[in-house]
């Protein structure tokens, strides 16, 4: 049997980003820069489309709890911190030292990964966001 298309799935939108890798992952990737389309417009929808197609995702994305902090960190008094601290929900949360930022800004200061995207937008995959000595 056929498989129609919904008019959602025919009027989906194609987007190219520009990719910038840091660290480990641009050593995975093999170059700092790349230019990719994907379908889609959100940020959820690059990095399933990316991560398919580029097996870097164990390097950003952490499954549990524990591999999105590391140990060593100072407990922190949420009233004493200015701002709101934000965080990625489960199965979206970077791993320690891992970040992904859209046009400069992380995506948990955006919309996470519901952010929007459009043509031209830099997507930077990070590991490590930091070196610690």
């Amino acid at each position: 049997m056929a498989q129609t298309s919904t008019p959602e799935r025919r009027q989906r939108a194609e987007t190219t980003v520009e990719v910038r890798a840091t660290g480990h992952v641009r050593d995975a990737l093999g170059t700092p820069s790349l230019s990719y389309t994907f379908e889609g417009e959100t940020l959820r929808d690059f990095v399933d489309a990316f991560f398919a197609e580029y097996d870097v995702r164990d390097l950003v994305i952490a499954e549990t709890e524990a591999e999105s902090a590391t140990r060593g960190w100072a407990p922190i008094d949420a009233g004493d911190v200015p701002g709101d601290l934000l965080k990625n929900p489960d199965g979206e949360q970077t791993r320690a030292y891992a970040r992904i930022l859209v046009n400069g800004r992380f995506n948990e200061t955006l919309d996470g990964f519901d952010t929007q995207l459009a043509d031209g937008d830099r997507v930077a995959l990070v590991n490590p966001f930091l070196f610690c000595v």
